[in-house]
């Protein structure tokens, strides 16, 4: 696959790759509203074929005692499951059904927060992962999650269910 095949297949997935900035030639989804308001968070293969993943610490991912949200922490981790199985679902969709995390320490603006994970399991329609979030060599939060390959509905399918 050349590369201008590559990115309109990227397209089709609602996937853009920076150009510019800290996360230039990273890729991020512009199709889920939550994470673009939440994020902006990245991912990339690195040359190993591990996926990683990683997003800036800004003054919006904070809680009151200035240190990163937990529900950011789970909500990057939900963007990351889905970063990690990208292979396995193959262009199909799919949903959290499973989702467990344990938070570690804690993470201050300015921080580089990085996540590193693995598919342990995929079956026909399920995909079991795990992963941890690092600052540095601090770890932060570690989760698993189930992701369940979905089927699409058309909007004829919509409108009669």
């Amino acid at each position: 696959m050349n590369d201008l095949s590559q990115i309109a297949s990227l397209d089709n997935y609602g996937i853009q790759i920076e150009t510019a900035g800290e996360f230039a030639g990273w890729r991020t989804w512009r199709r889920d509203n939550f994470e673009t308001h939440t994020g902006p968070f990245y991912h990339r293969v690195d040359e190993d074929g591990r996926i990683r993943c990683a997003f800036r610490v800004a003054e919006k991912h904070l809680n009151g005692s200035s240190n990163v949200h937990g529900g950011c922490f789970m909500t990057f981790a939900d963007y990351c499951l889905f970063a990690l199985a990208h292979g396995e679902l193959q262009g199909s969709s799919g949903v959290t059904v499973g989702f467990s995390c344990e938070f570690l320490d804690a993470a201050r603006e300015g921080e580089l927060i990085e996540c590193d994970g693995e598919v342990t399991r995929a079956g026909g329609s399920l995909i079991f992962l795990r992963g941890k979030l690092r600052a540095g060599t601090r770890t932060l939060f570690t989760f698993s999650g189930t992701i369940k390959r979905v089927k699409r509905k058309t909007s004829a399918q919509q409108t009669v269910s």
